[in-house]
């Protein structure tokens, strides 16, 4: 299958993909995770990511389709595959039925002022572990003692402005599958385990 995960940032798409790629045996590909491994490893590309995505607005369409279209070309996408954050402009969205078939969208649902709390309590250590607030309280890792910090993208008017970009470039890529047929919302406020089991009989549906 050919999936493709909608929903505002800090809904739960990555959490969401990673039991869908155990289950189903199709890789995640998530244009964030792209973009990041070239952000730590101070590329040309990630340092000018870098200041797009801190600044909370979208790398620019061109550059992004192209990463995705390469990374489709691979070998272990012929089976299908999930994509987490892509597309997230209708221009994308065309750009990649230009050249693949998507087979079912689903948009996991939540409300602003969650994505709000969810993001801006993240707190992040160089190990690669992550926190959150609400659960955590040292101010440094339980795994390796190095002090956390919070990502300049998971600041609070920096989470808003993020919000406020989705709202207007990246919704309209709901009605755009819906009117294909292709798309079903998820409600993404519950527990892991009961969002992906609406997710699962959705995905099973179209098998």
């Amino acid at each position: 299958m050919k999936i493709i995960l909608l929903g505002a940032p800090g809904a739960g798409k990555g959490t969401q993909a990673a039991l869908i790629k155990d289950r189903y045996g199709i890789p995640h590909i998530s244009t964030g995770d792209i973009f990041r491994a070239n952000i730590r490893e101070g590329t040309p590309l990630g340092i000018k990511v870098k200041s797009i995505i801190d600044s909370g607005n979208l790398v620019p369409d061109g550059l992004t389709v192209e990463i995705v279209k390469d990374r489709l070309s691979k070998p272990d996408c012929d089976g299908g595959y999930i994509l987490d954050g892509f597309p997230r402009t209708l221009a994308q969205a065309e750009a990649l039925d230009g050249f693949t078939d998507i087979d079912v969208v689903i948009d996991v649902a939540v409300p602003a002022e969650t994505v709000v709390k969810r993001i801006s309590g993240r707190r992040m250590c160089k190990c690669g572990e992550t926190y959150h607030i609400s659960t955590y309280k040292d101010a440094c890792c339980a795994k390796c003692s190095q002090p956390l910090y919070q990502r300049d993208d998971d600041k609070e008017d920096v989470v808003k402005e993020r919000l406020r970009v989705y709202e207007s470039q990246t919704k309209p890529i709901a009605d755009h599958y819906a009117a294909k047929g292709k798309l079903s919302v998820v409600e993404g406020t519950g527990s892991v385990e009961t969002i992906f089991a609406d997710i699962a009989r959705i995905l099973d549906d179209h098998r």
